[in-house]
């Protein structure tokens, strides 16, 4: 007995130093496993913690702008997802002629019944205004469930593809609407609407860089998977909607305005006044422009790349290009703020016609050149146009009908994007009658517009005094 106590007792330190042992091990392996995992999640929460710093900069994260910043951003990269799903079926999957029908289609059946739907949507909201993060909401979740139905005929590119679309651009206007609305609820004290405004179109364009590529590696698995990831997407927009402060559902002292101007009528009482008027001329030029650009370029490069590069690689070009433009204009629109609003909507439309003359000149010996140049011109004087319409309704229009204005403005410009996509999709491939047209829309708009903007960036700043 006493022989087996002592082999017990001499075993037990042996095992006490191994057990000891075991666990030194267990907690050195649990040490690194902590330390791996900080190392990779540092990154990712710096970079979180990055943005929330950049959006919620200068007071933003006390009025509750920062929200909005970030809910544009995840509504930003759904659109973009759902944009990757839709143009790899109408577009890519196809040879240009049929693409071109397919697009035509795709306009003919989903812009039709929006332009007629349009007049209705801000009407609609204005009576809303108690709703506003539920309309954000229902327009988030709506596209989410639109995306999920979208999934089963993507891969066919069949008929029924086109009211799941129709509804994903209906949405996705009334989400814009409401937005646009909202920001003036959401201003801080030092933080002007322009360039608010400038924040919020600058976060949305990042989003929209991140989810292209995004878009085109689930395109890989399969065509239905970017609906899959917008149908994500656009889930956690709906929450981030109710996230929102309160402020966003106040219509105190709110009414709604007519885009109309004339004699015995005041502006900014019950209409936006004739300065706002003549900017939001000149940007529909800009955006029918940009329409006419996107879809022309499109289908030439697409039959005639860019000297030296493939048709992928000249559109990636082109696109990239604009997108650079329209992120610099942003930028320098929120330096600018809004110091003479007139004069840059004027001086931007000007820019825009010497970069189309320049391309009609230089496309034959230059085209790798003044093409993206063309572009990047269009996409930065789109941002800083309408970043200056953006400050003319601020000066011009009171609280009681700026909101409303917003909402009417941003469906007369959609509607001016279709009408230049239609007519590039109209013209034949050929650069330099591409191009003639482009510069004679943008000098009708200009001759349209320019005239009065200049006349009022003369009268300065009396008429919206004695309005205010």
């Amino acid at each position: 007995m006493a022989a087996a106590r002592s082999s017990k007792g001499s075993r037990g330190p042996r095992f006490s130093r191994a057990s000891t042992r075991s666990g030194t091990g267990r907690a050195r392996v649990r040490r690194a496993g902590r330390s791996a995992g900080r190392a990779l999640h540092r990154p990712v929460t710096g970079a979180a913690r990055g943005v929330r710093r950049a959006t919620h900069a200068h007071g933003a994260g006390e009025s509750g702008l920062g929200k909005l910043i970030e809910l544009h951003a995840v509504n930003s990269a759904g659109d973009m997802l759902i944009t990757v799903a839709l143009a790899s079926t109408v577009f890519f999957s196809v040879p240009t002629d049929q693409a071109r029908g397919r697009v035509a289609l795709y306009l003919a059946v989903t812009m039709a019944p929006f332009a007629l739907l349009a007049p209705v949507v801000g009407p609609l909201l204005d009576r809303v205004p108690h709703g506003r993060r539920a309309a954000m909401a229902a327009a988030m979740l709506a596209r989410a469930l639109l995306a999920l139905t979208m999934s089963g005929a993507v891969a066919g590119g069949g008929l029924e593809l086109y009211p799941a679309a129709l509804g994903v651009l209906v949405a996705s206007k009334a989400y814009g609407v409401v937005r646009s609305a909202v920001v003036p609820r959401l201003l801080p004290p030092r933080i002007s609407l322009v360039k608010a405004n400038s924040r919020v179109t600058l976060a949305g364009l990042l989003a929209t860089a991140v989810a292209a590529p995004l878009g085109a590696g689930l395109h890989l698995i399969g065509p239905m998977w970017p609906l899959f990831g917008a149908f994500l997407v656009f889930c956690g927009g709906t929450f981030l909607s109710f996230t929102l402060p309160p402020a966003v559902d106040s219509a105190k002292g709110e009414a709604r305005a007519r885009l109309a101007s004339g004699p015995g009528r005041r502006p900014g009482l019950r209409t936006v006044g004739p300065s706002v008027l003549h900017g939001l001329q000149a940007n529909a030029t800009l955006r029918a422009l940009s329409g006419l650009l996107t879809f022309f370029l499109a289908f030439l490069l697409r039959e005639h790349p860019l000297d030296g590069l493939g048709a992928a690689t000249s559109l990636g070009l082109v696109a990239v290009a604009a997108g650079g433009g329209n992120a610099l204009g942003t930028t320098v629109g929120a330096w600018l703020r809004a110091r003479g609003p007139e004069r840059i909507a004027a001086g931007v439309l000007g820019l825009a016609l010497a970069a189309a003359v320049a391309a009609v000149v230089g496309y034959e010996p230059l085209p790798l050149v003044v093409v993206p140049v063309a572009a990047a011109a269009a996409g930065l004087c789109q941002a800083l146009g309408k970043l200056s319409l953006d400050a003319m309704i601020q000066r011009d229009v009171p609280e009681t009908v700026r909101t409303s204005a917003f909402a009417r403005s941003e469906t007369v410009l959609q509607l001016s994007w279709v009408a230049g996509g239609a007519i590039g999709i109209a013209l034949p491939l050929s650069g330099e009658l591409g191009m003639i047209v482009a510069a004679a829309l943008v000098a009708v708009g200009a001759l349209v517009s320019v005239r009065g903007l200049l006349g009022a960036a003369r009268r300065g700043g009396r008429a919206a005094a004695r309005v205010r």
